[in-house]
């Protein structure tokens, strides 16, 4: 494998006088630009569902589903060149045994219907988010901070399966948010999902028992399916460790 491509950016001069903005982190700017493409992503698969069987609709939405992929693909060199985790997909090591390969047949639908904690400070991300998961049949709670989101988890603990967090948030992040939610809940099943997040943090949150981390953008069918994967996980570990009387983080 070649050296990384090197990557460049560029502005626009500007006016005589004029101040130059202040200029992002990149580790901000990945962040958001892949928070971005999540919000593009979902989007589109929301029309793509409304125009379903539209003659000459396909090729369209197959071009954006490139551009979108290619488009990551980009966003994945820059959180590598910022020092963010290079993995798309990670399981809490407790979990990762019990998770079931791509291959492998869905499992059978939930006699309860799940209930997930949507938290996101980006409100077109939780209208996303919240269409996505329903129409998978799941029951849907959104909260737009991290303050929102640990008082509805206070009163209701053990209503949620899964608490799917973003990473970075306002006056409270993702990180914090996830303490006081094990505070609250020391079993609290914590799926983090987020644009970029430094390798060095989340090996700390994974063993501080966050059940896992998905790094945007993610296709709405890859999000339905690594939270039903986290949550299968979840309950074979639970029962096995109930079987063995082994402690578990879940």
């Amino acid at each position: 494998m070649g050296a990384p491509t090197p990557i460049f950016f560029m502005t626009n001069d500007l006016p005589e006088g004029a101040v130059p903005a202040p200029a992002k982190p990149p580790t901000a700017a990945t962040s958001e630009l892949n928070n971005l493409l999540e919000i593009i992503s979902g989007t589109s698969a929301a029309i793509e569902n409304i125009w379903d069987g539209n003659d000459g609709s396909e090729t369209y939405f197959e071009m954006l589903r490139t551009s979108v992929d290619r488009a990551a693909k980009v966003t994945a060199q820059l959180v590598e060149h910022a020092g963010g985790s290079d993995k798309k997909v990670v399981f809490h090591p407790e979990l990762a045994g019990f998770a079931r390969q791509k291959n492998a047949p869905p499992p059978p639908p939930a006699k309860k219907q799940r209930s997930l904690l949507v938290v996101d400070d980006e409100p077109m991300a939780l209208v996303l988010a919240k269409r996505i998961l329903s129409e998978a049949g799941f029951e849907v709670v959104t909260a737009q901070s991290a303050f929102e989101c640990l008082d509805l988890f206070r009163k209701r603990p053990h209503h949620f399966d899964l608490v799917l967090l973003d990473l970075t948030m306002p006056f409270m992040d993702g990180e914090e948010t996830f303490g006081r939610l094990r505070a609250i809940r020391p079993d609290a099943v914590v799926l983090l999902s987020t644009g970029f997040i430094a390798q060095e943090r989340l090996d700390r949150m994974l063993a501080a028992g966050m059940a896992g981390f998905l790094r945007k953008p993610h296709r709405p069918e890859e999000l339905v399916a690594n939270i039903r994967a986290v949550l299968e996980s979840v309950k074979m570990s639970r029962a096995g460790c109930a079987a063995g009387a082994q402690a578990s983080a879940f």
